[in-house]
């Protein structure tokens, strides 16, 4: 993992977006039917910010907002930390941990190219653990 550019984390990954105006219901809906806990917030093909679940419970429900009339605008994070697709998922995994955040945007000379997560970056890792474990298996049982 240290060396794996975050790119390949990304790879054939479907961008799913928000504009600030949409309602923080219509937001949710878009994470829950993609399968996702966070979306970029775009005017255009500027990234404004980022919308997560957690914004949702400490922004929208634990501060007694509306979701069917708060917009996204009012709750999301502006400004968000980004990454560029060349560093190495190593790299995403510090500024998120130091950030204290679970979602990073990617942009490519500004222009977003993708949202990394940790479980991403981990879910890989699993795998790769996971078929190094089944493979020592099969080894250790050959030699017994």
């Amino acid at each position: 993992m240290p060396n794996r550019p975050v790119h390949s984390v990304i790879q054939g990954q479907t961008l799913v977006t928000v504009s600030p105006d949409a309602t923080v219901t219509d937001a949710a809906r878009v994470m829950t039917g993609n399968r996702c806990g966070a979306v970029p917030v775009m005017v255009g093909t500027a990234l404004v910010g980022i919308f997560t679940e957690r914004d949702v419970m400490s922004r929208v429900v634990a501060a007694g907002r509306d979701p069917l009339t708060t917009l996204v605008a009012a709750v999301m994070t502006r400004d968000p930390a980004t990454i560029s697709p060349d560093r190495p998922v190593i790299h995403a995994l510090h500024i998120m941990d130091e950030g204290g955040f679970r979602h990073l945007p990617v942009l490519d000379r500004n222009r977003l190219v993708g949202m990394m997560s940790i479980r991403d970056a981990i879910g890989r890792e699993i795998e790769i653990f996971e078929q190094d474990c089944q493979e020592k298996e099969a080894i250790a049982e050959i030699l017994a």
